[in-house]
């Protein structure tokens, strides 16, 4: 099979675009023939080596987690998927070598779910491990409820815009952190957008007197530092970027594969809660230059790379 990969860490030049062996299928797994398959942030802090002391990397390493497809090929145990179905997942597993940015992959059934009719597949791509991590960051680490006023950073990005929709959906104010030119995206998802920047914390706190109730930090930093300024008394915080949060009383997050969290995400999609909006989409062979693009970080919504099935 044609696919991206990496003999080595390094920056985006290690990418090479060339035959890989086709996958096997376990018991447990089917083989997706892939559509799509997103860019996240992780996926670039994983080629530089960022995650070895905690994800052993068996190169070549095929990157990418993020997919949506269809079944060609059920493992042998396997009885929830049928060839032709659509999915989605979240195909991560232990350590780095079996990735999404390829023309086949063999996906754990417990990473997947199906695909949204009303999705594109390039839409679809993006809602796994971005729908997740806002999903079980809000539910789990942060524990949202009615009524409480959420703070979100990075809120165009692409755990922040679905951030913002789900909190919204469960009957919170969310205030979001954009550049003025993402202000109206923001709003269209039903947040209160806030510029990032010098004299932030004095603008939150204009906004918000009495402190969030919970604040989701994507950025790390200085985004961290004033989230905890502005949390109001016995407020919630959690970062997926900085693991500095600790020292402010709050939890580090890190999202894992979860079918039946994954399949309630679908399902907010089904409805239209929550929106998949994509930014750019490149062809496999241009792997790269989606990486060198989201490593940027001015993205608005997702990079998507898609697999020519029609040449």
């Amino acid at each position: 099979m044609k696919a991206i990969s990496y003999s080595a860490y390094g920056s985006a030049d290690v990418l090479e675009y060339g035959e890989r062996p086709d996958p096997k299928v376990g018991p447990d797994a089917v083989l997706v023939k892939v559509r799509a398959a997103a860019v996240n942030p992780v996926d670039w802090k994983a080629r530089e080596g960022f995650l070895q002391g905690g994800l052993e990397a068996v190169f070549p390493v095929i990157p990418g987690w993020d997919v949506s497809g269809v079944v060609v090929q059920p493992g042998v145990a396997v009885d929830e998927f049928a060839v032709g179905d659509e999915v989605i997942g979240y195909v991560r597993e232990d350590f780095l070598s079996r990735g999404t940015f390829a023309e086949y992959v063999a996906a754990p059934v417990r990473t997947l779910a199906r695909k949204p009719l009303s999705l594109s597949f390039e839409e679809a791509a993006g809602l796994p491990l971005a729908g997740l991590t806002a999903y079980q960051v809000l539910h789990r680490t942060l524990k949202i409820r009615d009524g409480d006023t959420v703070l979100v950073h990075a809120a165009a990005g692409g755990v922040g815009s679905l951030a913002v929709q789900i909190a919204r959906h469960e009957g919170c104010r969310v205030i979001g952190t954009a550049s003025e030119r993402n202000h109206a995206y923001v709003r269209g998802l039903g947040g209160e957008p806030v510029t990032y920047g010098e004299g932030l914390a004095e603008r939150l706190r204009e906004l918000v007197p009495d402190g969030f109730d919970a604040a989701f930090d994507t950025v790390g930093g200085e985004a961290l530092r004033v989230s905890a300024e502005t949390l109001a008394e016995g407020g919630r915080l959690a970062s997926i970027a900085d693991s500095e949060v600790f020292s402010y009383g709050g939890r580090y997050a890190f999202v894992r594969p979860d079918a039946a969290d994954l399949a309630q995400l679908a399902e907010l999609a089904e409805q239209g809660i929550v929106t998949v909006h994509v930014d750019r989409v490149f062809p496999l062979e241009q792997a790269a230059e989606a990486y060198r693009l989201n490593q940027e970080g001015r993205t608005r919504g997702k990079i998507v790379v898609t697999v020519d099935w029609d040449a």
